[in-house]
């Protein structure tokens, strides 16, 4: 029995009373679960199905109406009625239309905090890892089952680590760090694995900057991307929850599945190219590529922070005429400091389009679906042949700056000679 403990390990043992070693199947309390309105539906169906009649603990759930906000379609608008009807008659949490993204939500509402064990019918359930909660996606019938009795079953996942030296580069960010980790584990090179990302460069990033990295784990195949919390993320947390918690380092003997170091002294900024997360090249050798668009938002990238590093470079200039840029923030709160500090004034004067904060152009259901054929670059965290709602465009995933700086030349463009 291995004595010293992974992040993972401490988090449910504390949870069942008792040393957990990574492979054990265990059934566990969860703390707090979320479903969106792409999973919600069949959520509630299967609640009703297998005879629940109401939810273990309201306080503990939240539904969020994000994927598809405002409604594009009667058959839609039909499946968020349903929702806003169960959530009368249970007393859950809800965020309707124009909130904001489920990941985006969770942690800024406080319902989820370190030490945490979270589910969410979501895969990028994960984010909240960077707050040192274990939080992974799970599927809409594991929720109805969580909702109902407030348990669900789960391998504890054995650990990767990575650590990530250096000190950012000019012009590099989080986004960067997290495609350039992706190409060299590769899209399932960490499936069903917890991974913990540590070292001098995630010490240095904003906890907005670190939930992007651990928001994109689950491109990697992980169950979760956990990072210690530190005074950041202890500051952070505070400011928006106001319940007690208890936060976990793992030990410097612990066993890990493997360790990965990474220096990112010389990292230059990367691009995903089509169809694949993990086929991703420096920016130098896919510079010049034309684009017809350009999307800033998601969960990954639709921070005030990443609205803050594009309007930087697209202040008192104009977006290229044969491109549109969509600008979809993560939460209405975003978009409201987004408003006060003149950032959304400058994106719209750029040229943006500014649409409802929510998933839409992101997940393909609309706001800004894609022509055939055409090149579009994204903030998003995936590039998968009709993720955007056409099969037949092509999706380069960026930060932020690259993102600004590409739909300034109508072309991929590396953004440190706008910065």
């Amino acid at each position: 029995m291995h004595e010293s403990k992974t992040i993972t390990e401490k988090i449910f043992a504390d949870h069942l009373g008792r040393s957990v070693e990574s492979g054990e199947i265990v059934i566990v309390n969860v703390d707090f679960m979320m479903g969106q309105d792409g999973t919600s539906p069949l959520t509630i169906k299967t609640f009703e199905e297998v005879g629940a009649k109401e939810v273990f603990d309201p306080t503990k759930i939240a539904m969020v109406i994000d994927h598809n906000a405002p409604s594009p379609s009667e058959k839609v608008s039909a499946l968020h009625h349903l929702m806003r009807t169960f959530q009368k008659q249970q007393n859950i949490n809800f965020y309707d239309i124009g909130e904001g993204i489920c990941h985006q939500l969770m942690p800024e509402k406080g319902h989820v905090l370190p030490g945490q064990i979270v589910i969410g019918a979501d895969s990028h359930t994960c984010t909240y890892g960077a707050i040192n909660c274990f939080s992974t996606g799970v599927g809409s019938t594991d929720l109805a089952i969580a909702m109902a009795s407030g348990k669900l079953w789960f391998k504890v996942p054995e650990t990767i680590k990575i650590v990530l030296n250096g000190k950012l580069p000019f012009g590099v960010f989080s986004k960067d760090i997290a495609l350039y980790i992706i190409k060299n584990l590769t899209s399932n090179g960490a499936t069903y694995k917890a991974v913990e990302f540590e070292g001098q460069v995630v010490d240095d990033l904003s906890v907005e900057a670190r939930f992007t990295i651990s928001n994109m784990a689950v491109e990697m195949g992980a169950k979760v991307g956990l990072m210690k919390a530190d005074e950041k993320t202890i500051e952070w947390v505070k400011k928006r929850a106001d319940k007690e918690f208890k936060t976990y380092v793992s030990d410097p003997d612990a066993a890990y599945e493997k360790i990965y170091e990474f220096d990112i002294n010389n990292l230059e900024p990367q691009i995903a190219k089509p169809h694949s997360v993990d086929n991703v090249s420096p920016i130098s050798e896919v510079e010049g590529v034309p684009i017809q668009q350009g999307l800033l938002g998601t969960c990954t990238n639709g921070r005030l922070e990443d609205l803050k590093i594009a309007a930087n470079i697209l202040k008192n200039k104009k977006i290229h005429p044969n491109v549109r840029l969509v600008v979809a923030p993560a939460s209405r709160s975003t978009l409201l400091e987004a408003m006060k500090e003149g950032v959304i004034q400058t994106l719209i004067e750029s040229g943006a389009t500014v649409v409802a904060p929510g998933c839409g152009p992101c997940v393909g259901t609309h706001n800004g679906v894609p022509s055939d054929g055409e090149n579009v670059i994204s903030t998003a965290n995936r590039n998968f042949k009709g993720r955007m709602g056409n099969n037949k465009a092509f999706i380069y995933l960026a930060s932020p700056a690259t993102v600004a700086a590409s739909c300034l030349e109508g072309k991929i463009t590396d953004p440190r000679k706008y910065l």
